[in-house]
């Protein structure tokens, strides 16, 4: 018996780095899997591995009626979703004199805004069919400053803040909402800015010394989406290893 076995989860920007590791942790431990992200060739590939467990949604987390169609979608297919893996996100650097505000704004809607409308969608579904559990990807950033980072520290900041709130607001209702604050991890996102270089970098400033592995994070949105984690509600999760135990990155 897998620990997922009831759940019916979405997982935004599943098709690749952390997204396709929680997938298929997801799948793996039982649970059916809606796949959403823009990344349409990955996402689809990704849902053909993984079989009749799951699905792939073209899906733009920004978009509030998209949202709608998405929890709907998933409902019929699998079942009630009791289970939101909030990953989709942007990294983008820019200094505070140099960013331009499209850009600023640009990681708004997708990190932050998006995190909310996944919240709003999944939750009058949870509500109406026992409860859940909402899982939303801030960052060390989330925790700690960095430079040239105030964009996207500002969204993982307010999706710290948005977590805490949900879970006072839902809780009651058996849905549970928590966040997990990765450290540096070695995706496509991540890489894309500075390579091997940029691993090498954040490796030296780990306790552990070295970068962590999409595979280092799903594990813990495996364990906050099983039954074991019943009594965690609100709570801000780091998997950096020990780098916020210090100071951030950019110290």
């Amino acid at each position: 018996m897998g620990r997922l076995d009831t759940k019916v989860a979405i997982v935004t920007g599943g098709a690749m780095g952390q997204g396709a590791a929680i997938a298929r942790a997801y799948v793996a431990e039982g649970a059916k899997v809606v796949i959403a992200d823009i990344a349409k060739e990955q996402g689809q590939a990704l849902a053909d591995e993984l079989g009749d467990a799951a699905h792939f949604v073209s899906h733009d987390v920004s978009d509030a009626a998209a949202w709608a169609t998405l929890v709907e979608d998933t409902n019929s297919r699998f079942g009630p979703v009791n289970v939101l893996a909030n990953n989709a996100g942007l990294l983008r650097f820019g200094r505070i004199e140099e960013m331009p505000l499209e850009e600023f704004q640009l990681l708004v809607n997708v990190n932050q805004v998006g995190c909310f409308l996944g919240m709003q969608a999944v939750s009058r579904t949870m509500r109406k069919n026992g409860g859940g559990s909402i899982i939303n990807a801030s960052s060390v950033e989330g925790l700690a400053g960095m430079p040239s980072c105030t964009a996207y520290a500002a969204t993982k900041w307010a999706i710290r803040g948005m977590t805490k709130c949900a879970a006072m607001e839902l809780g009651p209702r058996g849905v549970r909402v928590n966040s997990v604050h990765p450290g540096m991890i070695d995706t496509p996102m991540t890489r894309v800015h500075g390579g091997d270089a940029a691993m090498e970098f954040g490796a030296s400033k780990v306790p552990l010394r070295r970068v962590g592995t999409p595979d280092d994070i799903a594990p813990v949105y495996v364990f906050l989406a099983s039954d074991e984690s019943s009594y965690i509600n609100g709570a801000e999760i780091a998997v950096d290893g020990g780098v916020t135990s210090t100071h951030a990155f950019g110290a």
